[in-house]
């Protein structure tokens, strides 16, 4: 169902299709909480003015390119209608040649919850069947702290995650999230992230 906006569109959204593989269910949670304490009419308000940036595909289908965990949260939540505008349309596309032109684009992330690269295959059809990254959710907690700033790069919180996962072993995160967060916190702004989006370390001076 198009709206009075062109490139806005009211959907279903049970069958808007993930770009990624993994969400970190922690930050869903959070965003669920935030769902749960709004009032009937900030809640219209909320969904009237968070639209969902996709791209029509094979058959007529819809992939969001952001807000996988908002979107994954409001599911959870019960609710099935949300907005989409439009970024591109790619509907005429086979199904190998579009994925193509969105990995040229940078428009999917197909990383699943080990780092590992998967083919566009792999991906889920549903938000609901996102899987759990919890170094996902340890960057966002380190966004939220102000390790880092919320930066436009694609996908730039998973590089962060993938970093941490490099560094931190689950068993630690396991043990003792309070202390995971402050080595994350401290990683975040040492000499080896330097080339992650956002970095705000301490730069070194240059030889004289």
């Amino acid at each position: 169902m198009q709206t009075h906006h062109q490139h806005l569109f009211k959907t279903d959204l049970r069958r808007l299709r993930p770009t990624q593989l993994t969400v970190g269910y922690a930050e869903v949670e959070q965003k669920r909480g935030l769902w749960s304490g709004m009032g009937k009419s900030d809640r219209q308000k909320f969904l009237d003015n968070h639209w969902f940036p996709a791209v029509r595909g094979p058959k007529d289908n819809f992939y969001i390119v952001d807000h996988h965990h908002l979107g994954r949260a409001l599911l959870d939540e019960g609710v099935n209608e949300c907005y989409v505008v439009l970024l591109k349309d790619l509907g005429q596309l086979d199904k190998d040649e579009f994925w193509i032109v969105m990995d040229h684009h940078q428009w999917v992330h197909p990383y699943d919850s080990r780092g590992r690269r998967l083919s566009a295959a792999a991906l889920p059809k549903a938000l609901g069947e996102l899987a759990d990254d919890p170094y996902r959710s340890l960057a966002g907690e380190v966004r939220h702290t102000g390790g880092f700033p919320k930066d436009a790069t694609p996908f730039a919180e998973f590089l962060w995650a993938d970093f941490f996962r490099r560094r931190i072993t689950l068993a630690q995160f396991q043990k003792d999230p309070d202390a995971t967060l402050q080595l994350a916190l401290t990683l975040c702004h040492s000499p080896q992230a330097s080339h992650l989006p956002g970095w705000s370390g301490p730069v070194p001076p240059r030889a004289s």
